[in-house]
């Protein structure tokens, strides 16, 4: 109903692609990935009340990648930071349980959700879109990004040139107003098999909110925040060794003290009270 050629071809045209020097892309350069078609159910698991969908990176992808359905649906990706302002902000949380899946995005709360025997089998967002725009399932889908300013588009498009991607313009915007709208309708217009919401949180969460009531189409998103930004060079992501000892957090904190330091040594180090507190309600 809202797949408009005219609109589809005018955005997808929207930011040139120049050829660059594409060294930067190196560190996230992978094969293509195969996986099953058919989509296999996922577990679920809860863990400090957040109920999560617990499977394979292949399991995801297929299931990014599957039909659409009648509605609207989303992902959203929680890490600490998100749980700890879960825990604060009830409109924030309200969104988070509109969406259709939850996929942990952390390897401390993956890690701590061992500690109850509890494998929530963590994927960092940043590498679902990786490994999805790396898929060749992604040329035959139409996938629009939300939030990057076009020279930071315009390299991810460098870097996936197969990847049927489409540029949203999303500017600086709170919920509601004016230019939030037709964002939303701009989103729409595109009918997008998949969109990629980089906007904050929970920005991201409130807009794929937004869409899913008004199921206008009936695509799916994923609330994936700085996953482009790390894609593109922007920001500058960890070393796999730093990732595997599940320090991507201390890379991050070092790489931008100033902008970080509340983050990571105010805000989030609350997890661990909720953590313990938990531990003591289900021994209770």
């Amino acid at each position: 109903m809202f797949h408009d050629p005219a609109v589809v071809s005018q955005l997808k045209a929207s930011v040139p692609v120049k050829v660059e020097d594409k060294s930067f892309f190196a560190p996230y350069s992978a094969l293509p990935l195969r996986v099953p078609d058919h989509v296999e159910p996922m577990d679920r698991a809860d863990f400090l009340g957040i109920t999560f969908s617990v499977g394979s990176h292949e399991q995801w992808l297929t299931q990014m990648f599957a039909p659409r359905n009648e509605s609207f649906e989303f992902l959203v990706t929680p890490n600490v930071d998100h749980f700890v302002r879960l825990s604060q902000e009830p409109d924030a949380l309200a969104a988070y349980q509109r969406a259709d899946w939850c996929m942990c995005d952390s390897q401390i709360i993956d890690l701590l959700a061992g500690l109850q025997n509890t494998d929530l089998m963590a994927y960092p967002g940043a590498d679902l879109v990786r490994d999805m725009l790396n898929d060749p399932r992604s040329a035959n889908r139409t996938i629009a990004v939300v939030g990057p300013q076009p020279k930071y588009f315009e390299r991810l498009r460098q870097r996936f040139p197969n990847a049927g991607l489409m540029f949203v313009e999303a500017p600086m915007m709170q919920p509601g107003c004016t230019e939030w709208q037709k964002t939303i309708e701009r989103i729409e217009q595109t009918n997008a098999d998949l969109t990629l919401l980089c906007l904050s949180f929970p920005k991201q969460e409130f807009m794929a909110r937004d869409l899913k009531d008004r199921n206008l189409t009936n695509g799916r998103a994923i609330c994936c925040g700085a996953s482009v930004d790390f894609l593109t060079g922007r920001q500058k992501r960890a070393p796999k060794a730093m990732r595997q000892l599940r320090l991507e957090w201390l890379y991050r904190l070092l790489s931008n003290p100033r902008r970080l330091w509340r983050r990571y040594l105010v805000v989030g180090p609350r997890i661990f009270a909720m953590f313990l507190k938990d531990q003591r309600n289900r021994k209770g």
